[in-house]
């Protein structure tokens, strides 16, 4: 096992098992899995997805992922975690820029197995970041964080550009390409309050303003107001578990009106006050499903 952890912001890990091994999960955003080689099963949320040399698949914060090795295998995880978004003077970045793209894929990635890379290209370019990355932090230390940071950025806007292209959304009977890029359009404007405005929708995707809603809760189940609004409390998660940004911030970055409107729009949907669920430390709004006790890895 090797465990390299000179750029606190990524921590990566190279290890070889026979068997699958508990390990400690925090809320730190998500990992990346290279298969380097090897054979087997991956479980998540008692969904199974065969796994073999060169699958990549993201891990989401929670306890509720496991692999059944059936060949021993070689994993890569590299691990994107909150200090990066909270402890950033040494690094030359944008750094409001990149929590929104690394929170855009926590909070819209499907959170079930499966390879989440569409094409042979996307995933040679990602093994090739990773293996740069891996041989940059045991040769170079913290000398090369900016070289890093960049190759980093390179593997964000990769699985951005994969998650765009896959079914990730929980549509019930989803016949209608619509609905799906009026999702996507949706969660890629989450924080510009306009854009989600019935009227602006419509204009969009060239329906009648009193259509829109009625389209939208016949194909999500779900009226579009809440939609939106258990959307933007996911990426609130986000924000008070990995990030430094004040409430005030976050109630004004979203949408809210301010704190007051933001805590209780929080405790009505996640069913805890924001102070509670800070102290919880664990997504509310992120679970898809339960896992049973024998699947937590």
């Amino acid at each position: 096992m090797q465990v390299i952890e000179a750029f606190k912001p990524f921590e990566i890990q190279e290890i070889e098992l026979t068997d699958w091994k508990q390990r400690p999960v925090k809320n730190n955003f998500f990992e990346l899995v290279l298969i380097k080689d090897g054979e087997g099963t991956q479980c998540i949320n008692y969904n199974d997805v065969r796994y073999n040399k060169g699958s990549i698949f993201l891990l989401p914060p929670l306890k509720c992922h496991s692999f059944k090795i059936e060949k021993s295998t070689k994993f890569v995880f590299l691990k994107f975690t909150d200090s990066f978004f909270k402890n950033v003077n040494r690094i030359t970045i944008d750094r409001n820029e990149w929590f929104k793209e690394a929170s855009y894929i926590l909070s819209n990635y499907n959170q079930l197995p499966g390879d989440i890379i569409k094409n042979d290209i996307d995933r040679t370019h990602l093994a090739s970041l990773i293996e740069m990355i891996l041989q940059e932090s045991r040769s170079y230390g913290e000398s090369s964080i900016n070289l890093v940071t960049s190759l980093m950025t390179s593997v964000l806007e990769i699985l951005i550009r994969n998650i765009k292209k896959s079914n990730y959304f929980e549509i019930p009977n989803n016949n209608d390409e619509r609905i799906t890029k009026m999702l996507t359009y949706i969660n890629e404007n989450i924080d510009k309050t306009e854009l989600l405005k019935v009227e602006n929708l419509a204009d969009v995707f060239m329906m009648s303003s009193t259509y829109v809603s009625e389209y939208f809760k016949k194909q999500v189940h779900m009226s579009l107001r809440e939609y939106i609004i258990k959307a933007k409390l996911k990426l609130v998660e986000i924000r008070l578990l990995n990030s430094d940004f004040t409430l005030t911030q976050i109630a004004d970055e979203l949408g809210f009106t301010d704190v007051s409107h933001l805590s209780k729009t929080f405790k009505r949907y996640a069913g805890t006050s924001i102070r509670e669920f800070k102290n919880n430390g664990e997504y509310m709004m992120l679970k898809r499903g339960t896992c049973a006790p024998s699947l937590n890895a």
